[in-house]
C-alpha cells in the first residue's frame, strides 16, 4: 500500500488496496490514517453491497438510515442508493451538512462508492472542522465552550415533500424534537477537538435566542467553509471515498441534470454520544 496526499486541507488516497481482501494490518492502517486524516480515498474499486457492509464495519456498526430518505439496495437496507436519472431526478444535498447530525448518536464515518458519475460533475466538498476549531481566536473558544447546539430533520422532511426529487414522503411525526450536542466535541479515538455544528440540520443554540444563535453559528460555518479549509472531489467511477462525519461537513456539488446518470451507494458507521 501506497499513501497519497490529495490535499493540504485533509485527505489522503490509499493506493494499491482491494477492498474486497483486507488483513488485519490492512485494517490497523486504515484505522490509524481515517483517524490522522479525517478522509480516505480508494480509487478503481469494485465492491458488492455486502463488500461495502463489511469494509464499512471498520469504523463501527452499520444501520439503515433511521428516517429511510430514499430506497436501499434489495436485501441490504444499510446501503442507501444514491441515483439521479432521467425523470426521477436524485434528492439534492447542496448545502454544508454532517449526516444524520441530529441522531443521539450521530454517524463517526459516511462510506460512498460511486457506480455510475457524469464525467466532470457532482464533487463533493468537504471541510475539516478541527483546523476551523483552531482558526478560532481564544476569545470566541471561551465562548462557544460548553454551548449545545439543537440538530433537527425538520430540513429533511421539508426536502421529502417538496416533490421534486426521489426523496422518500416522511410523515411529521418522524421527526423528533431538537436533539442537543456540543458545539466543540472530542471524537472517540482521536485526542482533537471539532466544531460540531453544520447549516442544514443544526436549528439554533441552546439558551440562546434565535438572533445570538445565528451570530455565532454564522461566524463558525465563515471560518470552517474557507477555501483552504475545503477538499474538492472530483468523482470516478469506483471510488470510494470515507470521511469522519464527526470532524468535518460535506456539500455535494449540484451542476449536473437529471439527464445525466449518477448513482453511488453509502454506508454510514455509527459513532459515539457527543461529548
Amino acid at each position: 500500500m501506497k499513501t497519497k496526499c490529495i490535499n493540504g486541507a485533509l485527505g489522503v488516497e490509499l493506493c494499491n488496496v482491494d477492498l474486497n481482501v483486507i488483513s488485519n494490518q490492512l485494517k490497523s492502517d486504515i484505522q490509524s490514517l481515517f483517524n490522522k486524516h479525517l478522509v480516505l480515498l480508494f480509487r478503481g474499486q469494485n465492491l458488492t453491497p455486502e463488500s461495502q457492509i463489511r469494509f464499512s464495519k471498520l469504523f463501527g456498526s452499520v444501520k439503515s438510515h433511521p428516517l429511510k430518505t430514499r430506497r436501499s439496495v434489495d436485501g441490504h437496507p444499510e446501503v442507501l442508493i444514491l441515483e439521479n436519472q432521467p425523470g426521477r431526478p436524485g434528492a439534492p444535498n447542496d448545502y454544508w451538512h454532517s449526516d444524520i447530525s441530529h441522531s443521539d448518536e450521530p454517524p463517526s464515518a459516511t462510506i460512498l462508492h460511486s457506480l455510475i458519475v457524469p464525467e466532470g460533475r457532482g464533487d463533493t466538498m468537504l471541510c475539516n472542522m478541527v483546523r476551523a476549531y483552531e482558526q478560532l481566536s481564544d476569545h470566541m473558544r471561551t465562548v462557544i465552550r460548553g454551548l449545545e447546539g439543537l440538530h433537527s430533520g425538520m430540513a429533511t422532511l421539508e426536502r421529502s415533500i417538496a416533490g421534486k426529487s426521489d426523496a422518500r414522503p416522511i410523515d411529521p411525526s418522524e421527526i423528533k424534537p431538537p436533539r442537543a450536542h456540543p458545539i466543540v466535541r472530542s471524537p472517540a479515538g482521536t485526542k482533537q477537538k471539532a466544531i460540531f455544528v453544520n447549516p442544514h440540520f443544526t436549528v439554533g443554540i441552546k439558551g440562546l435566542d434565535a438572533e445570538e444563535s445565528s451570530w455565532v453559528l454564522d461566524h463558525l460555518y465563515k471560518i470552517a467553509t474557507q477555501p483552504e479549509n475545503i477538499y474538492r472531489h472530483q468523482w470516478k467511477a469506483g471510488d470510494v471515498l470515507v470521511w469522519d462525519n464527526r470532524r468535518t461537513m460535506h456539500y455535494a456539488v449540484r451542476d449536473y441534470t437529471e439527464d445525466m446518470p449518477r448513482k453511488l451507494h453509502r454506508c454510514t458507521a455509527s459513532g459515539e454520544i457527543p461529548v
